[in-house]
Order: C-alpha cells, then structure tokens, then sequence
C-alpha cells in the first residue's frame, strides 16, 4: 500500500461517521476499499457495498483476495460475496446477520429494508461507490436515510474518481453530502503533497514520441473541423442554445455534444428533427477524429460507407461544403481509381508494380463501345503511421536487452530477478489490440491485404446491392426530387455519376477475382494442410484462409451477375494495380527478434498491471487514468525498473484532448476546493437530529379535515399513510420523494398498476420517453384497460422531469387535424375509449407527491393483500375483484358494447335481461325496447341484425 492510502484511511477512521472521498481517476481507488475491508470484522455487523460496476467488483475482489493470501498463511477468512434476487429471503436474513462483506444492488436492499427483512442494527456500515451519480432523490439516499434513523453507529463512506462530474451543477457535493447524512468531505487530487510525493519519489522512465500523421490524415481531420463548424453555425440559428463557449476546439473532446445536449435538454421533446440531427452529428464528428487516429485506413474507410447507407437521408453533416473531402482523402488512403486512355481520372505512377487481368473470359460480341477503355484500380492501403514507430519501439527494446545480456547487465536492467521481461502495450478498445497483435506476428502489410480483401468482399455481399439492368423501367409518376432520384444534369454531373458506376463495377470485380483467387489457394492447401506442423502461427493461418474461403465462395457466386453485366457493359479490361509486398520478406525476418508482448484494451477496465508486472510499457493511446495507473505500479514496486513509451500524433486531436484531460480535472479540484472551503455544513448533518420513528414519518402529512367541535379545535388522530408501490417502480425515485413526505411505502408485485393510493384509486406512471414507447408498442392500451377493470378511478400520470419544459410540443407546432403520430392525437383516443380514466400532469417528482397527498386525503388505506390478489386468477379461473364486469365474459361485453343503439347507459340492462349474445339476437323487438330504453334504439340494433350481408355473386 502507498502511503497516501495510509493517510485516506486514516482520515476516514477519524470520523465514525464516516465521509466522501473524492480522489483522481487512476490512484487506485479499488486498492483502497480493498484495504478498508481488511479492517472490517465481522462482529461489528455486516458492510455493505452499494453501486459497484462490474469491473471495480472484479478488481476489488481480486485485490482483496491478494491481500489476505499475503497476510494470512493459513485458513483464510471468508471473501465478499454477492447479494442478488434468487436468493430467498430467509437465506438474505442469515447472511445480513452473519457479518460478512456484501456487494448488493440498491432495488434489493430498499425492499428488504421497507419490508423489515433486513434488521438494520446488523448493519455495521455503507460504502458508496460512484459517488458522484448521487443525488437526493436517489434510491442511495433513500437507503442512507432509513437505516440512519434507526442506526446511529452506522457509518457512509462514499468514494469518487470522477472530480469532473462532482462539479456538474449547483453545489454538488455540498448536496451530496448532506443526502449522505455525512459532514467531512476529503480531496486527493494528483497534485496533493502526499500523493505527488508518493508517485514522483522513483518515476518511470519516460519516451515521448510525436508521429507525424500523413498528408491525407491531416487533410481529413481539416476536413472534419470545417464539417464541425458548419454543423455549430446551423445549430446557431436555431436561436434555442447558447453556443458562444461550444467552439470547435472544445468539440475535439467527448463532452462537447454532451454539453450541447444538456442545454437542450429541457426542451428535447419539443425541438425539430433538424436541431436533434446536428446534436447527433456533432457526436458523430467526434467519432471520426477519434477513429482517424485509432483505427487504419480500410476501417476508417468502411465506417464512412456504413455512414453513408445509414444517415445519407437524415443527417446534416454530410450535405456541407467540406464533408466530400472527408469521403475523397479516406478512399484515396484505400485506392486510387482511373482510366488509361483520355487521362481524365489520373493515376499515380510511383508504384512500378505488375498489372494483373481480372476479366479473362471477355465476350467480345457484347461491348457496347467500340474503342478500347481500360480501368485501373491502383491499391495504395496507406498504413497507420504508428505501426512502423511501434514496430521499431519493440526491435530497439530488444536490442537494448540483447546488448545488456551480453554485457551482463540483464539483473540492473530487469530489476528483480523475477521479472518476466513482458512489453505490455495499451490501446483503446479490442479492435486495436487485435489488430496489433496480428500485425506483430504476421506484418502489416498482410495486415492491410486482409482488411483490404474483406472491404472488398463486403461490397458483394451487401443484400440490396443495386441492379443495373439493359433495360430501364418507365418511370414512375413523381420522378424526381421527392422521390429521391434526382437526374443526372450533362457535362461535369454526368460523367462523376458514370465514373461512379465504373468505380463500384472495378471494387466488384476486383472482389470477384480476390475471392477466386482464395478458392483457389483453399483448393490447393487442403492437401499441404496435413504435413504442417500443429504449433504455433501457422495453424492459426490455415484457420485464417479457411474461414476466409467460405466467405470467398458466397461473394463468388453473388458476384458473377454483375461480372456479366460488366462484360456487357462500358469496360473492355479492368486492372487491379497490386500494392508492392517487397517489404514482406525482411519484415518477417525481424519479427522473430520481438520480446514478448501482451495487449491490453483500456475500455475492458481491469487492474493488468499488477498481474502481468511488466518491465517495458507501451500507450499506444494515451489516457490520462492508465497514466496513474502506471504510476501507482511505479511507486508500489520501486524495485522495478519500469520505462514507459507514449505514441501520440504529432499536431492531433488526440494530444489536445490528453492534455484538456489534466486541465480539466485540475479545474475541477480546485473548484471543489473552493466549495469546501465555503460550505455551511448544519450541525445535524451526520442525521443524528432523525428520531427513531422518521423512517415511517419523516414529514407527517397533515389531514386536511379538523375536528373542530370537539374538544377545542383538537386534531383527529392521525393515522398511518400508505402507498403501495409495484417492485418494478423502484427503478425510478418516486418512491423515495414519497417517503420523504410522510408516506409508507409498501413494496408488492402488482399484476395492475403502479401505485395503489386507495381501494379506489389506481395509478400507472409514466415518464414522457416511457409514455411515447407505450403508445407505439400498444403496452398503454392494455394497462389502461386493466386499470379501468379493476378500479373505479383508474389514473393516468404523466410525469415531466424538473429541469425540462412543462409540454408535450411548442405551441407552433400542435396542429388541428389528428394524425397517427401525434402523441395529442393518441391521448385523445386513450380517453374516449376509456371515458373514466383521469389524467394527471405533474411538473415534478416532489409535485407528484404533493398530488398523491391530495388525492389520499379523504380515502381509505388501500389493502395490501387485495392489491397483490387483483388481476390474479383464482384457482377456479374466476378473476377476483372485477368491479366492472364480476366475472361476465369480458369479450362478448366488448362485443355487445360496440352494437348500435348500445350506450353506456343501457348496457348493464340489456346483459341483465338476456344471458348471451345469441340470446339478444332472438328476442322480438318489445323486449329491446324495454330493455334499452327506448324504441329508437331498439330499431337500430334490430336493422342492424337483420340487416342482409351484400355479395359479389
């Protein structure tokens, strides 16, 4: 352990109340809860973990299990476990009372404290992770509140490594604090004494290296930021988002279209498609710089055609000035594409390569041209500037080894004499280390070759792949520009669009001959396939080349119509121009000179460092967390000779965004402490002030209806408010806004509604994204219908969040006809099939608790046991509780509803006086007359029944 742990620890000891931690990303922040278990036992009551991730679980696990092997030589204490849902209440109860470590989520653990199933005495204390995704209304804060009413040892202890987001919003972690019930907040930035002397006492040793990117990189990220800025002055037009500070510089970073949306987020469901559009396309923009960088050419290329077939209708981006630049440098980092005879598509004449023929079997009599064109696909598969720099980073590591061996200096330089001498190298995600790797072992320029061949392949084997026929259909009434077909004008227009073509017929005959010539390799390697060796790379490229020739033999036979429309077509030769492999031979002999590497992806969050213990680090893609992560490795081992490499593009976003990082949560620290050192914490925050009782009546809620008469003015004893909540609801913190008004919260599974206020009364409750989700799926119809079966006063709430607009649409853009897909429309509908269903509109949660008040006042408690039974089907199938139909057919109550001449008035009669629907057809027409009140209606629903049904005959 690091001694700024020791200080963390220590000041949280201080305070048995314990306290928030807020630390930067990187500094072990799982190393320290680790250790805080370590001081748990379990005679002081079990701990519980809330808010955990799936990875800080891991990594808290693995370390904690390290740190008792090492302190214990024999039996070893028990490890944290896991509380979930299939475990039965009475084996939750034992392992609550038996004082373990528990990782547990917060929906079990409200439920199992509201219903008593969990005796909060035998909680010894809370730690908190993520601290910064806390507010008040969170089901945390909920949790916190009830067990510090009951249990005033408790201590909470929350922890944060995201200082940034703790200084989103007014007062942050003052709010946290007090929803915590805790008063001492603790700050460890990287510039903190402790920490900085800690991680600087024997540092790494540190290789910058600036790679330059290629001419085409540099034009395409121009490209992109002129792209983006267009995008911001269309968004200024909008007049609905202050973008002064959303520059394009500020756009080169992940919070940019976060910051943008957040603006808007009070009035999103308000806004145009237009201004929803180019929120998506400034996220989309960041991607492209972020994947021009991480990723190679071929890729980059074939995320830009999945673009092009995915947002080519809707987005904005694309029809700016500069976004053709974008498309044209990525394909001409890929290939270059030309004719031979007039010169007008030039090609580049630096590669003296080998011409190779694709069409063989040309068919003269089809040609439609009478001189002779040859087409030229030119392979140029530009590879990432940082493949060649990491290559040599690896050679002159092992050659700085190979001179130490022979010099006998292999124990200085490795440190220990355990150290395996592992070159560890970190990328962004998955992908990249996949890709590394293979290149590491089988070259880049194979690499290229392959990714190549498989963007060629996938052009073939798209299912609506366009067909051009000889002969045209006639065209259809609307051609033109609505429907989306826009004719080609003469001159320029024209011949782009006819190379056009040309270019996507050379991509699909050069697919054509890849995946012939991969049959063929697969045919002759089949029998050579026996006599390899099993070990090692070269099995993995017989797998390789097998799985490619099942690929290979589909686009074969997709491609072959299009070969035949070809030779039909313009084309007399297409060439392929094949990019020079000369490098192949020498680069694979200097592969074998490698050290050991292993690849490790930074989005997978898992604490590598410590297991591998590597001697030589690589960031392929710095980030500022995995910085400190190789520090704290640093200053744990400061045995270990440790040297670290960091590959950035020179003049990139991508140095940019690493150093707006270190700004960034600089800025954040010193605002934080700013705060601390003006807050106003109340002396009762550690929630001492709470009685023993709150956890049921925090806020009693006053009945409205005072005995006046009696004894004074002296109020009516009050009795016990109640909600009954359905589990799934405590996704959501309605409940917790509840409680804190006063109201018990009772915890069910309901089969009908979400709340349950009353005998009476029913509620489902949707949120507005819930409410547009429920309409289009039909879900809302069938919940209402249940509702309005079961209740007298089914209710309908609609719920707006806090901080955003108090409507459905702006006023401008609600029309008077009704549409499919108006939300207004559909509302509309809703209530006149279901004319005794209510709506309510509630601005807010706490809004939402103030109307549950009210509509609470002068009703009955609602019955838990009766609540659970409603809309379950007895063992007799008679469904209890049916107070609209008590247990009649409900189909043919539907069906006798929608006749005509029947009303809501006289429907009960009719179902009273006959027995079935065959029943009411043969009654005479005195009887419908009495029994429907009248003898207008009578006629009609008897010319309705005798009325002939029309044939075609």
């Amino acid at each position: 352990m690091v001694q700024f742990h020791e200080h963390i620890i220590t000041e949280l000891l201080e305070d048995s109340n314990g306290g928030l931690v807020v630390t930067s990303s990187g500094l072990g922040l799982h190393k320290l809860i680790s250790s805080l278990f370590l001081l748990h036992h379990h005679s002081q009551g079990c701990l519980l973990v809330l808010s955990a991730t799936p990875p800080q679980k891991s990594s808290i696990l693995l370390n904690y299990e390290n740190d008792i092997q090492s302190q214990f030589s024999g039996e070893v204490p028990n490890l944290p476990s896991e509380i979930t849902s299939d475990l039965p209440a009475n084996q939750r109860l034992a392992l609550y009372t038996s004082g373990g470590i528990f990782f547990i989520t917060t929906r079990i653990l409200i439920v199992d404290l509201l219903t008593h199933r969990l005796p909060t005495t035998a909680v010894a204390g809370l730690v908190i992770l993520n601290a910064h995704s806390l507010s008040d209304t969170s089901t945390e804060a909920f949790i916190v509140r009830i067990l510090r009413s009951t249990n005033r040892s408790l201590y909470v202890r929350a922890f944060s490594d995201r200082p940034h987001s703790m200084v989103s919003g007014f007062a942050k972690a003052e709010r946290t604090l007090k929803c915590l019930f805790v008063r001492k907040l603790h700050l460890w930035p990287r510039f903190q004494v402790y920490v900085s002397q800690d991680l600087e006492r024997d540092p790494p040793e540190v290789v910058d290296i600036r790679v330059p990117m290629s001419t085409y990189m540099i034009e395409i990220q121009k490209a992109v930021i002129e792209v983006m800025d267009a995008c911001l002055k269309e968004m200024r037009k909008t007049n609905k988002v202050d973008v002064e500070d959303l520059t394009v510089e500020n756009g080169l970073f992940k919070s940019f279209d976060e910051i943008v949306k957040r603006q808007l987020d009070p009035i999103w469901h308000t806004l145009g498609k237009r201004t929803k559009q180019l929120v998506s396309d400034l996220k989309t923009l960041r991607k492209l710089l972020d994947y021009l960088v991480r990723y190679d050419a071929v890729t980059y290329l074939k995320y830009l055609d999945s673009l092009r077939a995915s947002e080519s209708f809707r987005s904005v981006w694309i029809f700016a000035e500069s976004s053709y630049k974008i498309f044209e440098y990525a394909k001409k980092r890929v290939y270059h594409f030309g004719r031979t005879d007039s010169g007008k598509l030039g090609l580049s004449k630096t590669v003296s390569t080998k011409k190779r023929k694709l069409n063989d079997n040309k068919k003269d009599e089809d040609q439609s041209t009478s001189t002779e064109t040859r087409v030229v696909l030119e392979e140029v598969l530009e590879e990432p500037p940082k493949w060649k720099v990491l290559l040599d980073v690896l050679m002159e590591i092992q050659e700085e080894r190979d001179k130490h061996a022979l010099s006998g200096e292999e124990k200085y330089h490795l440190g220990d004499g355990d150290d395996n001498g592992i070159v560890l190298v970190a990328c962004k995600d998955e992908y990249s280390c996949m890709q590394l790797e293979d290149c590491i072992t089988n070259g880049s320029q194979k690499v290229m070759r392959e990714e190549w061949e498989k963007y060629l392949l996938s052009k073939v084997q798209l299912p609506a792949l366009p067909k051009r026929n000889a002969k045209k259909a006639k065209e259809p009434k609307g051609f033109g520009v609505l429907d989306g077909v826009v004719a080609s004008a003469p001159g320029k227009k024209a011949e782009v669009s006819s190379i056009s073509k040309q270019e996507h017929d050379a991509l699909l005959a050069a697919a054509s001959e890849v995946s012939k010539r991969i049959n063929k390799d697969i045919v002759g390697e089949d029998d050579n396939q026996k006599h390899v060796d099993g070990g090692g790379s070269v099995k993995g490229k017989g797998k390789g080349k097998k799985k490619k020739g099942s690929a290979g033999e589909k686009a074969n036979n997709d491609v072959a119509p299009e070969d035949d429309a070809m030779e039909g077509g313009c084309l007399n030769e297409v060439f392929l121009r094949k990019h020079n492999q000369a490098l192949d031979a020498e680069s694979s002999r200097e592969m074998k000179k490698l050290p050991p590497v292993v690849f490790y992806a930074l989005e997978s969050d898992k604490k590598i460092l410590d297991i591998l213990k590597p001697s030589t680090i690589i960031a392929y893609h710095p980030d500022i967390a995995f910085v400190r992560e190789v520090e704290m490795y640093k200053a744990e081992n400061p045995s270990r000779k440790a040297k670290v490499y960091f590959l950035f593009y020179e003049d990139s976003t991508e140095v940019q965004k690493f150093e707006a990082s270190v700004r960034r949560e600089n800025g954040a620290f010193e605002s934080l402490i700013r705060q601390k050192s003006l807050m106003m914490i109340p002396v009762d925050q550690d929630g001492r002030c709470l009685g023993l009782d709150s956890s049921n009546e925090p806020q009693s809620v006053i009945p409205q209806n005072l005995i006046t008469r009696k004894a004074g003015g002296r109020r009516e004893a009050e009795k016990e408010v109640q909600v009954i909540v359905d589990m799934r609801e405590f996704m959501s913190t309605l409940p917790n806004v509840l409680h804190q008004k006063g109201m018990r919260i009772i915890p069910v599974t309901l089969e009908v509604g979400d709340y349950i206020l009353s005998p009476l009364i029913c509620v489902e409750r949707k949120s507005i994204s819930d409410l547009f989700g429920s309409f289009a799926s039909g879900r809302l119809y069938h919940q209402v219908e249940m509702m309005s079966r079961y209740y007298r006063i089914p209710v309908l709430l609609i719920e707006f969040s806090q901080d955003k607009s108090f409507s459905f649409q702006s006023a401008s853009e609600i029309g008077d006809d009704v549409t499919p897909n108006s939300i207004i429309s559909k509302l509309s509908l809703l209530v006149l099939h279901f004319p005794r269903l209510r709506i309510i509109w509630s601005r807010s949660l706490h809004a939402t608790a103030e109307i549950f008040a009210s509509l609470k006042s002068n009703q009955d408690e609602p019955d838990e046991v009766k609540a659970i039974r409603v809309g379950v089907p007895s063992e007799e199938g008679v469904v209890e509780n049916d107070v609209r139909a008590e247990n009649y057919n409900t189909s043919a109550v539907e069906m006798l509803r929608r006749l005509p001449g029947v009303t809501d008035s006289n429907y009960r009669g009719i179902m009273d006086g006959c027995k079935s629907l065959a029943e009411l057809a043969m009654l005479p027409m005195e009887r419908l007359a009495e029994l429907m009140g009248g003898q207008k209606a009578a006629k009609m629903l008897r010319e309705f029944l005798d009325a002939k049904y029309p044939t075609l005959l």
